[in-house]
C-alpha cells in the first residue's frame, strides 16, 4: 500500500467516524427531556406542549418519554424544578433585606424568561423539591436576619407568590393571561379609564380611577395600560420588606 493510499484510507475512516458521531442520537435522559420541554414551552407556549409534540421535538416515539417522566403532570413538575433551579443562590451581606430582595428579583428575571412558568407553578398541587429547597433557603435568610420563627412564618404567608417573583392579583387582562403575570386591580382600572379615545363618561363616573390612570409610569405594560409592572412589583416588595424589618425591631409575635 502506497503512502497516498494509506492516507486516503485513513481519511475515509476519519470521515466515517465523524459521520457516525454526527448522526448518532444523543442518549435520552430525564435532563434532556426537561430541557427540551422548557425550550418548547418558551417557543410555543405551555398550552401547545404535549407529550406527542415533545417526542417529535426530540425525534423519539412518545412512549420513549415515559421512561423518564410518568405522565404530563410529572413533566410539569420537572419543568418547574428546572426553572426554579435557574434562580441565583442567595448572596451574602449584612442586611437581610438586600439579600432577600436580590434573590426575589433574580426569581422574577427567571420567570420573565419563561413567561409560562408562573401559571405552571400555581397549578401544582404541592411544592416540588426545587421549590421546597428555594423556600427553605429563603426562610433561612429571614431567620439568620434576626426574624423569629413566628414572624418568619407570617412573613412567608404575606409574601406569597412574590417569593418566586410573581404576583397573584384579583383581575387578569388578556395581555397578562398568556404571560402568567396577573394584572392588579389598579392596572385593570387604568386600562378602562385610559381608553382610546378617552370616554368622558367613565372619568365622570369613576373620578378616582381616572386619577390613577393619569398617574402612570409606563404606557406599555403587562399589567395594564399606565402601569409599569416591574416598578409596581419592586414597590410592593420594598414596602413589605421594610414593614417586616419594623416588626422584627419591635419584637413582634403573633401572640399579641
Amino acid at each position: 500500500m502506497t503512502r497516498q493510499e494509506a492516507t486516503q484510507r485513513a481519511t475515509q475512516r476519519a470521515t466515517q467516524r465523524a459521520t457516525q458521531r454526527a448522526t448518532q442520537r444523543a442518549p435520552l435522559n430525564r435532563e434532556r427531556v426537561l430541557r427540551a420541554a422548557v425550550a418548547l414551552a418558551d417557543t410555543t407556549g405551555i398550552d401547545a406542549l404535549s407529550m406527542r409534540r415533545l417526542a417529535q421535538e426530540l425525534d423519539v416515539v412518545p412512549m420513549a418519554l415515559y421512561k423518564h417522566v410518568a405522565n404530563k403532570e410529572e413533566l410539569l413538575d420537572g419543568m418547574t424544578d428546572a426553572v426554579v433551579g435557574e434562580i441565583d443562590p442567595p448572596g451574602a451581606g449584612p442586611d437581610w433585606r438586600h439579600v432577600v430582595r436580590a434573590r426575589i428579583l433574580s426569581a422574577r428575571r427567571v420567570l420573565l424568561r419563561h413567561p409560562w412558568a408562573a401559571r405552571v407553578i400555581e397549578s401544582r398541587t404541592g411544592p416540588t423539591p426545587a421549590v421546597l429547597e428555594y423556600l427553605d433557603s429563603t426562610a433561612g435568610i429571614f431567620r439568620e436576619g434576626g426574624l423569629s420563627a413566628d414572624l418568619t412564618h407570617h412573613v412567608m404567608h404575606a409574601m406569597g407568590s412574590r417569593l418566586l417573583g410573581f404576583s397573584q392579583e384579583l383581575f387578569a387582562t388578556p395581555g397578562a393571561g398568556g404571560s402568567g403575570e396577573s394584572a392588579d386591580p389598579a392596572g385593570s382600572a387604568d386600562s378602562v379609564a385610559a381608553s382610546d379615545p378617552p370616554d368622558p363618561g367613565l372619568a365622570e363616573r369613576y373620578p378616582y380611577i381616572a386619577e390613577l390612570a393619569a398617574a402612570s409610569h409606563d404606557g406599555d405594560s403587562a399589567v395594564g395600560g399606565g402601569c409599569d409592572d416591574q416598578f409596581e412589583f419592586e414597590f410592593a416588595l420594598d414596602l413589605l420588606l421594610d414593614g417586616f424589618e419594623r416588626l422584627r425591631d419591635q419584637g413582634w409575635t403573633s401572640a399579641r
